[in-house]
């Protein structure tokens, strides 16, 4: 059965992959804090065993946590946080059963590329990974990092 799922859903993200933080940029104009909640874990005070992960496993798929404890991961995580963004229906096409494995598929595909996506341009303006040397920016605050909608 069908559970009504309670915001806000706080969503785990790599804040050095390009791909990933062009994606939150996105879900943070139209989100609200009370319905999405982002936490970057690539912030050096970020602890994955507190929630029962490791660092590699969280950041071997997207992983989202909604306020009743229920997790999400991968594409349902992705199809969430945009719910909670209040822009499902750009992630629609997440849902629909015909689609659904071959979306799996390249969701798959991507998560084993991703580490080797550094050489993008981040949004942030800098360029992470020159000389196969990275460089990782400072946090302007806490980890989590919650904002309201303008």
């Amino acid at each position: 059965m069908y559970k009504k799922k309670q915001w806000p859903l706080t969503l785990y993200y790599d804040g050095q992959c390009p791909l990933c933080a062009r994606e939150v940029q996105i879900l943070k104009r139209s989100a609200l804090e009370t319905r999405l909640v982002l936490v970057d874990i690539s912030h050096g005070g970020f602890d994955a065993k507190a929630l029962g992960f490791t660092l590699d496993q969280m950041q071997g798929s997207l992983h989202a946590r909604f306020d009743d404890g229920s997790w999400v991961t991968g594409l349902d995580a992705t199809l969430w946080s945009w719910r909670a963004a209040g822009l499902g229906g750009w992630a629609a096409p997440l849902s629909w059963r015909p689609i659904r494995p071959f979306l799996a598929l390249g969701y798959r595909l991507f998560c084993r590329i991703r580490p080797h996506l550094g050489w993008l341009p981040h949004p942030d303006g800098s360029r992470r990974c020159r000389d196969n040397r990275c460089t990782v920016s400072q946090p302007d605050s806490a980890s989590a990092h919650r904002f309201t909608k303008r």
